[in-house]
């Protein structure tokens, strides 16, 4: 069985934290940007454009089957316009955020897309 460690941690001197412009530690936390929240997820990006055609050209097709344009049956357009809405939803989200964070909106980062 593992032993516990004790140890007795104490707060740094004002000295030893260093300037930070001004900055009080509730207005520091937020002003922290790493690297990694500037990084672009390439694949991610690619995944959910491919999710958001692949959803459209189903919509599209259920849709002809729905209006007699193509031939099938009524299932088959159901069929594909449940996976089109599958397909579509996620593709569209994650297109969405990547536009917002490439606009530089407010509130959107490319880190809140997940990486692959």
């Amino acid at each position: 069985m593992a032993t516990r460690r004790n140890y007795r941690y104490s707060r740094l001197s004002t000295e030893d934290r260093g300037e930070h412009d001004g900055l009080t530690e509730d207005e520091l936390r937020f002003a922290y940007t790493p690297s990694s929240f500037d990084r672009i997820p390439w694949k991610s990006i690619g995944l959910a454009l491919f999710l958001l055609s692949l959803g459209s050209f189903l919509f599209f097709l259920s849709f002809f089957i729905f209006t007699g344009h193509m031939g099938g049956d009524r299932s088959q357009a159901y069929g594909l316009l449940a996976l089109g809405i599958l397909a579509f939803l996620p593709g569209f989200y994650e297109t969405r955020i990547a536009y917002y964070s490439w606009r530089g909106a407010r509130g959107y980062r490319f880190a809140d897309i997940p990486s692959y």
